[in-house]
């Protein structure tokens, strides 16, 4: 019954992968249905922290992006890129990862991927090599953000074992940004040149292409101006993500309760709750936006998908793996615990299929950790579920194929060799490997 409930499993999470929306989350639910009724399995507890976590993170986020925040970020990274065309395949994934790594969400990067696009195109930059290592670095960045709700998910699960959330960022954050340097390095040889390639410069050779490609306007760029709201709403968000880490690095400024007898520290997980949804609340005043405004916004909208997705695959997936871990600790555990980077390649092909980093943690991060991979190992090994580049669907990958009108970011024609491929694969085993040796010196 095991493989059939795998089968089944498996193909929910295809199917659901192809619904897209809140896909995942629906056929989840489907397949936790068949797994009660069908074969009698017990369905765990959902996974009501990483949802709660997910909405307040995603709450601040939208009440920033509703006050024009975003947009004042955003026009930041587009002074500095436009600044420094020269270098815009190194300085792209540096604002990417930044962005992402404060927002907590990879969503953010819609706005700069068609600046980054655009300095490359006429900078005769091959856009194919900024645009694949940035779409990478954002996706990366989530592994390293202390608000992301992966980062979180896996801070859930690690607090019993004794771990916080700075031992995590300690190790994510300098091992993701030399895995994303190694795929900058990779991708800066990506392809021809751009004045190099034939099939370039034969569409050269049509005069609509060319105009297309530089537009009407190649030296002027309006200067935009924000009001004092919506910096403000980006001090508070800011302030908000520096007390989240700094409550994690010294618990003791967190209160306290009798807890079993013993006086403990509030949990992070509602400390980020806490933080986020005041956060959330005082962008609204400062900014005189009518709350009605951040549940409208587009991330307000994807965060609401992204809670569907996993209350239903990340139940449906827990549910099954409690029900089985007899089985995989007998014919797991002694494999894995001598060879723990073999469990990357699972988080790996898992974070493919489920097209979620959160989901992905809180789907199989338990299974690790019953198991007996030590902890240190896990967090090496978090940035593992950044597989969703894999098949070239996902969001942002299509939104970067879609900005670049040079056509040189593409698929290749067996789907998965496309120009996210190479400096995906070698951002994510840097990082990986990267992340053991850190881990081992700081954990």
């Amino acid at each position: 019954m095991i493989w059939i409930q795998l089968v089944i499993l498996i193909l929910l999470i295809l199917l659901g992968a192809r619904m897209k929306g809140i896909g995942l989350g629906v056929m989840g639910a489907v397949g936790l249905l068949v797994f009660a009724l069908g074969f009698g399995l017990k369905p765990t507890t959902p996974p009501i922290d990483v949802m709660l976590i997910i909405l307040s993170v995603v709450t601040a986020a939208a009440s920033l992006q509703a006050a024009g925040g975003m947009d004042y970020m955003v026009s930041i990274a587009e002074k500095i890129l436009r600044k420094n065309p020269n270098h815009i395949t190194w300085l792209g994934p540096f604002v990417t990862y930044t962005f992402t790594l404060v927002a907590g969400t990879a969503h953010i990067i819609y706005s700069l991927l068609p600046i980054i696009a655009e300095v490359a195109t006429k900078k005769r930059v091959r856009p194919e090599r900024p645009l694949s290592i940035s779409v990478i670095a954002a996706h990366m960045a989530i592994t390293a953000s202390p608000i992301s709700a992966a980062t979180v998910a896996l801070t859930s699960l690690l607090a019993p074992k004794g771990f916080e959330l700075t031992d995590i960022l300690i190790v994510a954050i300098p091992a993701t940004i030399i895995g994303v340097l190694a795929g900058a390095m990779v991708a800066s040889r990506q392809g021809k040149d751009l004045m190099r390639d034939p099939e370039f410069l034969e569409r050269l050779k049509d005069p609509e292409f060319v105009k297309l490609l530089d537009g009407e306007n190649t030296t002027n760029h309006e200067e935009k101006t924000f009001s004092k709201a919506a910096k403000r709403s980006v001090y508070v968000f800011l302030l908000a993500v520096l007390s989240v880490v700094l409550f994690a690095a010294i618990p003791s400024l967190r209160p306290s309760f009798l807890t079993d007898g013993k006086m403990q520290p509030l949990r992070m997980v509602e400390m980020i709750e806490l933080l986020m949804l005041a956060a959330a609340a005082a962008i609204v005043l400062v900014s005189g936006i009518p709350a009605s405004k951040v549940s409208q916004s587009t991330i307000f909208r994807s965060g609401g998908e992204a809670v569907v997705c996993i209350f239903g695959v990340a139940w449906m997936s827990d549910t099954y793996l409690q029900a089985h871990m007899p089985f995989f600790e007998t014919h797991l555990s002694a494999f894995v615990t001598d060879h723990p980077w073999t469990f990357a390649i699972a988080l790996f092909v898992m974070s493919i299929l489920l097209f979620s980093q959160a989901a992905t943690v809180r789907a199989l991060m338990p299974l690790g950790i019953s198991l007996g991979i030590p902890a240190p190992a896990l967090i090496a090994m978090f940035p593992a579920v950044n597989g969703d580049f894999v098949i070239p669907s996902y969001p942002t990958l299509v939104a970067a194929m879609g900005f670049d009108r040079t056509g040189t970011t593409r698929i290749g024609r067996f789907l998965v060799n496309h120009s996210f491929t190479p400096p995906g694969l070698t951002t994510v085993i840097v990082t990986i490997a990267t992340g053991f040796l850190i881990a081992s010196i700081v954990l």
